[in-house]
Order: structure tokens, then sequence, then C-alpha cells
């Protein structure tokens, strides 16, 4: 199925044209990590580090230094296939990113792009500065890189059916970032009988904290700046957030105590504090109070963090969750305690303090959630491999050569 013009022109195009959008099943697949690939994306990474504006944010930066030639080298030797085999990308990639979360867009497309596919990448419809900033970048490398401009489409649009539908139809592999409501919303556009999906589904983090490793951490204002990135940057929006805060080892009040007289002090500087938030938040603390016995609502000076202390891990806990500084915090004794929470396919990320292998326990005993443990403040650090799939694995072909 050719694309439709009538359809295309409902799309904005940031990067790309529907004249190109229109020729997107003839643009030809590339090998993984092709150098012109890399070195287009070095180039997006220069123009991102020498722009002021991209300095204000932060997860610009981040992907800027992660798609810089020296990291793709990097993620070339890790991922690349060494077999008498030859490998290609898909063909069309199919992108639809989250609303909420700005560069996640960037880094599905880039993630496309290296694994040697033509990218139709729908970015979020909010109005994200990072949107503008990241698409000026690579129109501005595009004029250099002519060759790149077929494999790389940004686009946007209302909730239109009949747009799911066209860029499904020409797509071999569709990525649905938007959680479950988004997927079921893609799910109603048909793809080819050969063509693939990966989704990426509403999911819930954690956070586990050993009271003696925290204590003993010279630089507190670090910690609750790499806590601050991970939850409040986002809002807690990001799967990745920690939205449950588990305490091990013999100093567990007083770690309490200094970790959150420290964040609270970070929060008061540097977030932007919205009313509804507070009264969500309230709102939410009572929901939980009333449907969980033994649970305590922690004493707070003012509604930027709202916590509350849970008496055991329970299934249901995460249907009551909130964000914008609103946490569960849990007094744990043995890792075990946690394994009905962790036993589920929406617990995706831990973040911890102390010791990674003090989780291993639970992923010994087969639970169906966790797919990744990373230190404190890397829980946004994007990988080729997420949500326990290996892009390149799943946005590659294998032609056998016998």
């Amino acid at each position: 199925m050719r694309p439709n013009s009538e359809v295309l022109n409902k799309v904005t195009f940031l990067t790309g044209s529907a004249k190109l959008a229109a020729q997107l099943l003839d643009v030809p697949a590339k090998q993984p990590f092709d150098e012109s690939m890399a070195d287009f994306l070095n180039d997006v990474s220069r123009k991102l580090m020498g722009n002021h504006a991209s300095k204000t944010y932060s997860d610009i930066v981040t992907f800027a230094f992660w798609i810089r030639k020296a990291s793709v080298l990097g993620l070339k030797e890790r991922f690349e296939k060494r077999d008498d085999a030859y490998h290609l990308g898909r063909g069309v990639a199919f992108h639809i990113a989250p609303s909420n979360v700005p560069v996640n867009f960037a880094y599905s497309m880039a993630a496309g792009l290296l694994t040697g596919n033509a990218n139709v990448v729908r970015v979020p419809g909010r109005d994200f500065p990072q949107v503008d900033i990241i698409s000026e970048a690579l129109n501005g490398v595009l004029e250099q890189h002519e060759e790149m401009r077929p494999y790389i489409q940004l686009v946007r649009y209302d909730r239109d059916k009949d747009i799911n539908d066209l860029f499904s139809s020409i797509a071999d592999v569709r990525i649905v970032w938007g959680g479950d409501r988004t997927i079921a919303e893609l799910r109603k556009s048909p793809m080819p009988p050969r063509s693939g999906e990966i989704t990426f589904a509403d999911r819930y983090s954690l956070a586990v904290i050993d009271s003696e490793s925290y204590l003993n951490i010279e630089d507190k204002e670090c910690v609750a700046d790499d806590f601050y990135n991970d939850t409040f940057f986002t809002d807690q929006n990001a799967c990745t957030s920690p939205r449950v805060v588990v305490w091990t080892g013999n100093r567990i009040e007083e770690a309490k105590e200094v970790f959150w007289e420290h964040e609270h002090r970070l929060v008061e500087k540097k977030y932007t504090f919205q009313p509804i938030q507070g009264i969500n938040k309230l709102t939410s603390s009572y929901l939980i109070a009333a449907a969980e016995p033994g649970v305590k609502i922690e004493t707070h000076p003012d509604n930027l963090i709202i916590r509350i202390k849970v008496p055991e891990i329970t299934e249901s806990l995460m249907d009551f969750r909130d964000n914008s500084g609103y946490f569960y915090e849990f007094d744990c004794r043995d890792i075990l305690e946690m394994k009905d929470l962790c036993n589920d396919k929406r617990c995706q990320t831990i973040a911890y303090i102390g010791d990674s292998k003090s989780v291993l326990p639970l992923i010994e005993a087969g639970v169906r959630g966790i797919d990744r443990v990373v230190p404190m403040g890397k829980t946004m650090d994007f990988d080729l491999i997420w949500d326990g799939y290996n892009l390149p694995a799943f946005l590659t072909r294998t032609v056998v050569l016998a």
C-alpha cells in the first residue's frame, strides 16, 4: 500500500515532507551501525552541544552525549553481530513517542537509525521546547547530509486513525511508547503480516536504599540531585521514576531523616509546584489510608513531598499511585518481601543505593517484573536494551549466506 497523499496532508512534518513520506517503501535498509548513520548522529550531537538553548535542558545534553560518535562506536562494539550472515534494518520503523517525556522520541529515532531503518516518528503533541530544539538541529545537519533525509520523518498529528492506518500499513516494525491506551488505539490499525511490534506499556519503578550505604556517602546534595532527576524532573510521569522507596539496613530512621531533608531543600529550590498537584496528592493519600490498614501519612511541612509509610508491600499498592512528589515508603527486613510488587509485568526499574546484588534474590525467584537495576540518578539513561527488549535484535533482520 502506497501512502495516500490526502491523508499525508493532515500531517505536520517537523523534518521530512509528505513527498518523502510517500516514497518510504523505496528507501533501502542499511546495515546496523552504518558509518553514514554514525557520522550524521555525531554532527547532530555537535550541533546540539553548540546550541546555547540546549544547555538549558539536561535531557537534551544527555541525548547529545549519547549519540556522539565515541558512544555509537561503543554501542557497535556491544551489539554488532559477528557471524557469517548479513544484517540489515527491517525497513520502515513507525515510532509513537509518549506524550509526557520530551526527548524519548529522539532516542527512539536514533535506535531506528543505528539499526539501519527509515523512520517515521510521531513526536509528543505537547509543546515541549526540547522537541523544537532537536528538530531544528536535525534540519540543520540534514543540509550537509542530504542522503539521510529519507530516513528521518518527524511528524505531529492529532489522534487520527486514518494516519495511524497509513503509517502502520507500510511499517516493517512499529514501536509504541505511549502506554496502555495508546497501544490499544494503535492496535486498531493493522500491519502487514510479516511486520513486528514492540510496545512499551504503562510501568512503574522503585528505589531500594541501603541506609548505611547512604549515610556513608559524603555528598548528600549529589544524591538529592540524582533522586530529583529520577523523579521530579518528569513529575514522576516517566515509567522509570521511582514511586516506592524501600529502605534496608540498620539505620533506616536516621537515613530517612537526612535523605528527605536534603531532598525537600532541593525541591523547594528547583521544582515548579502547582496547587492542583497538592490537592491530587492529598486525595491519593486519603484513598490509600482508607483502603490499606496500617498506612501512615508522614508529617510534612508542605505539599511538595508526600510520603506514605506502608506496613507491607501489596499487589494493589500501585493502584493508588500518584505523581509530582508522592512516594510510598517501606522498611524492608528481607528483600523477598517485595516479591508481590515485583512479580508484575508493570514493574520496570529498580534504582539503588548500596549493592545492586542485593536484589538478586528477587530476580532468582523468577519474578515477572524487573527489567533494569541501575544506580540512583541513572533511571532515565537510555540503552539499546530497554524494558527487556534487545532493540538491535528486534529492529534488524538476518540474511543467511550458506
